[in-house]
């Protein structure tokens, strides 16, 4: 289909007299990851429940893959899947049971195959006949996002999918989510992890206090701020130099409080 994958402008929504969104606009071209980077309220998650069909905005619009989120819900939640904070998987059952379930609640042909190709895929074959309560916390991610996938869903929305994780899970999630991208999947992605969004991304939108303040590639973002002074050696500008010195001094507190490696 022409035009991006998603399509927002003019987002508002309260919570009594809390502004939460205050006109939010943003677009995702079709088969890339954006990045969407903000602190905690930051208005992340609120973003991903209206474009996911789970909440109503109170004012502007939003498309996914074409589709009005109000008056074309149903065609919307054809198009895409969610895969929250928190892994939702059965832990009772096997990894490759969990995928032929979901794949035959979806109806879709040949569930075991499709459960085969999918472990495969995440690199779970060796523990795919294993109860998903032996998975490490990496591995129970990385089978939320391939049970998200059944059905070859055209966009998928990840909330936060490394909150919890230790470092190595977080890199297993961050090569499955590459995967997403060279197969064609357009991916939403929050966060509030910079070095997530730095190393995933190929577009970062730093949401503060309910509005997108700045949309760019890395390399924009960084041109935001002055030339590296040179001296003994040349340092360029992080993600996070950029983050904080557009945000202001309360996410630099934020962050010196979590050790700056959070927003």
């Amino acid at each position: 289909m022409p035009g991006p994958a998603i399509h927002v402008q003019g987002l508002t929504r309260s919570y009594g007299e809390l502004e939460v969104l205050r006109g939010v606009d943003f677009d995702v071209a079709r088969g890339s990851i954006f990045a969407l980077l903000g602190s905690n309220g930051a208005g992340k998650t609120t973003i991903v429940h209206i474009l996911s069909t789970l909440l109503r905005a109170d004012g502007g619009t939003a498309e996914v893959n074409g589709f009005d989120v109000v008056r074309q819900a149903a065609r919307v939640r054809e198009s895409i899947s969610l895969t929250g904070q928190f892994a939702a998987v059965d832990d009772v059952l096997s990894g490759r049971e969990n995928l032929v379930l979901m794949a035959r609640l979806r109806h879709v042909r040949k569930p075991k195959a499709v459960a085969d190709e999918l472990l495969e895929r995440f690199s779970l074959t060796d523990a795919g006949g294993r109860k998903v309560a032996t998975y490490s916390g990496g591995m129970r991610r990385r089978l939320d996002i391939a049970m998200s996938l059944i059905g070859d869903p055209p966009v998928i929305f990840l909330d936060e999918p490394t909150t919890g994780l230790d470092p190595q899970a977080r890199i297993e999630v961050w090569r499955g989510v590459r995967e997403l991208s060279e197969g064609g999947t357009t991916v939403l992605l929050t966060t509030q992890y910079l070095d997530e969004a730095e190393q995933l991304a190929d577009r970062i939108a730093i949401l503060h206090t309910g509005k997108i303040i700045v949309t760019g590639t890395l390399d924009e973002l960084k041109r935001l701020l002055p030339p590296a002074k040179v001296e003994y050696v040349e340092k360029q500008p992080s993600l996070e130099d950029v983050f904080l010195a557009l945000v202001g001094d309360d996410a630099a507190a934020a962050a010196d409080t979590r050790g700056g490696t959070s927003a």
